[in-house]
């Protein structure tokens, strides 16, 4: 009985136990099946525990695995992102009855970014995106899903070309959004104000406190470099990027090089940055006077030949100026290119310093010994020389000496007595000559000659050759109408004037006598200064008329009245003149 009862107690035992357990099993079942539920439609943490080429499995809890494709894992280059044991976020789509799992990252991803879109439209947070196809009204950005850019809202100013955009990643704002038609409008505007004013600021304090900034050449042009402060573009003008010359910009930097600059000037209107890298070293400028005192002697590189002289770089920023006629004391050259060559080292002489205006003046004459400070002591006034004509002008011969030195003959200076149209009728270029030396001039470089000094004045002894009263024959020379000029002797003229051609009325010289003529004539006044002698037709013609008239009287009477004669005439032809 007691045995019976027991078993039967035994009994009673295991099967309260059996539903018990039965209970718990259930129950388990239900809460994970409830689990499962709540879970369905969520993003739900999981860890990576295989990978397989195709695939990458996740666990996802509850003995629950999923695979995903494994390109959900992989970033913009074609790189995986997981490794196994990494815990992961994925979207669980379905729980199956068999333990198996429909997940996925890319949903998670998706859910994730409208979730932080919604944070992010009610704050000033960001969001970064890239800019990928042009669209009505806008662009199209891709921040994980898509979303619209309008056209205003790209950039501070109007948008003209909107395909350079493409490609490019920004931080965007969250205008506003709708989760469920799945529209998101962004914009940059509000960080580009932002950006402008943080800039104003920064570049305004930049200008006072004179701040020197290390930047990277971003391009280069003609007119100077754009260089990047960090997010700020300032222009690096050519004029201030050194003290000395510069041809172009890619001479001194290049693009990538991270150079030392200085706010200049900050156009707030414009928003401009101009600056400056000459201005980090002292201007040389500024003591030049004293660095380059007048009468100091340098070595400098020839860097520009301009048709008036020469640029002499004495330092970097200093320049000066050898005019062309600071270049030689005698052999002016055609042009400085002859003399000196771009590149090459030279000897000056400071000759001017002009501090404000930057100008420095140097001759190269100066360090040679000047020829003309021996000229006058080696040939004084009246030496006789020898020399071979350099060159021939309208106005006369240059005679070249063995000191490099030119002398002029003037064209009055060739004869004394012949009419010279140019001095090519009588000389060539080679030639050699003789001449007097008349005059020089030192401080204008002028060395003056003469070739009929070389001879005696014909006209000194022509008042004594040609005394008034006397009888000449020569041949017309030319004919005017005020008169006829005759040659007594070769560069000699007497003048006869159209009043003492004849006793008889003459309306025309013309008339009267032809070029060539031989005529005979009476002379009426000799002036010696002037080179002139006054010739009379008329009065010899009296003679003859008073001689015819008197023949057989007295010589004596005869030689009175022709003196009579001439003094009368003599009168009347100076009243004339």
């Amino acid at each position: 009985m007691e045995n019976l009862e027991t078993q039967s107690n035994d009994n009673l035992t295991n099967e309260e136990e059996g539903q018990d357990t039965t209970k718990e099993e259930n129950f388990a079942e239900l809460v994970e099946s409830s689990f499962h539920k709540a879970q369905e439609g969520q993003i739900v943490k999981g860890v990576v525990v295989q990978i397989t080429p195709e695939h990458v499995m996740v666990d996802v809890g509850s003995k629950s695995e999923g695979q995903i494709p494994i390109d959900q894992f992989m970033n913009s280059e074609g790189k995986l992102t997981v490794a196994v044991g990494d815990e992961v976020e994925v979207f669980l789509e379905d729980m199956g009855d068999s333990g198996g799992v429909r997940i996925s990252k890319t949903k998670a991803d998706k859910i994730k970014i409208w979730d932080d879109v919604a944070q992010i439209s009610e704050t000033e947070k960001t969001i970064q995106g890239k800019i990928v196809a042009r669209v009505k009204g806008g662009m199209q950005v891709d921040i994980g899903v898509p979303a619209f850019l309008p056209g205003s809202q790209i950039d501070l100013k109007p948008v003209r070309n909107f395909d350079k955009y493409i490609g490019e990643t920004f931080e965007f704002n969250v205008l506003k959004y709708n989760r469920k038609r799945g529209n998101i409008v962004l914009s940059r505007r509000p960080l580009l104000d932002k950006t402008r004013d943080l800039r104003k600021d920064f570049i305004s304090n930049a200008l006072e406190s004179g701040e020197v900034f290390n930047g990277v050449v971003k391009n280069i042009t003609d007119y100077g470099a754009f260089v990047d402060l960090g997010g700020i573009d300032g222009l690096l003008h050519i004029t201030d990027m050194s003290w000395g010359r510069i041809n172009h910009p890619a001479d001194i930097i290049k693009v990538g090089d991270e150079i030392k600059v200085k706010v200049l000037k900050f156009d707030n209107d414009k928003e401009r940055v101009s600056l400056g890298m000459k201005q980090l070293t002292p201007d040389p400028w500024e003591t030049v006077d004293q660095t380059y005192p007048i009468g100091s002697k340098w070595s400098g590189r020839v860097v520009s030949i301009t048709d008036y002289g020469v640029f002499v770089e004495l330092e970097t920023g200093v320049e000066g100026l050898v005019h062309v006629s600071e270049m030689a004391w005698t052999k002016k050259p055609r042009h400085p290119s002859k003399m000196v060559h771009i590149s090459e080292e030279i000897d000056v002489m400071v000759l001017n310093v002009d501090k404000d205006q930057k100008r420095v003046s140097l001759g190269i004459k100066q360090l040679r010994s000047n020829p003309w400070d021996v000229i006058a002591e080696r040939y004084p006034e009246g030496t006789k020389i020898e020399g071979k004509i350099r060159n021939v002008t309208d106005f006369g011969i240059f005679v070249g000496i063995d000191e490099g030195i030119d002398g002029l003959v003037h064209i009055s200076d060739i004869s004394w007595t012949q009419r010279i149209k140019h001095p090519g009728e009588f000389y060539k270029k080679g030639q050699t000559v003789q001449a007097v030396v008349l005059n020089i001039d030192k401080e204008n470089e002028r060395f003056s000659l003469g070739i009929k000094q070389m001879m005696e004045d014909p006209w000194e002894t022509v008042p004594d050759r040609y005394p008034p009263g006397s009888k000449v024959v020569g041949k017309v020379s030319s004919i005017t109408d005020f008169g006829v000029f005759l040659e007594i002797e070769e560069g000699i003229e007497g003048m006869i004037h159209v009043s003492e051609l004849s006793k008889e009325r003459v309306s025309s010289p013309h008339d009267f006598t032809k070029e060539g003529a031989e005529l005979t004539a009476v002379v009426l006044k000799v002036n010696k200064k002037d080179k002139k002698i006054a010739l009379s037709i008329k009065s010899l013609e009296r003679t003859a008329d008073y001689e015819q008239k008197s023949y057989g009287g007295s010589q004596d009477v005869v030689a009175s009245n022709l003196g009579d004669l001439l003094k009368e005439n003599l009168g009347a032809s100076l009243g004339k003149e």
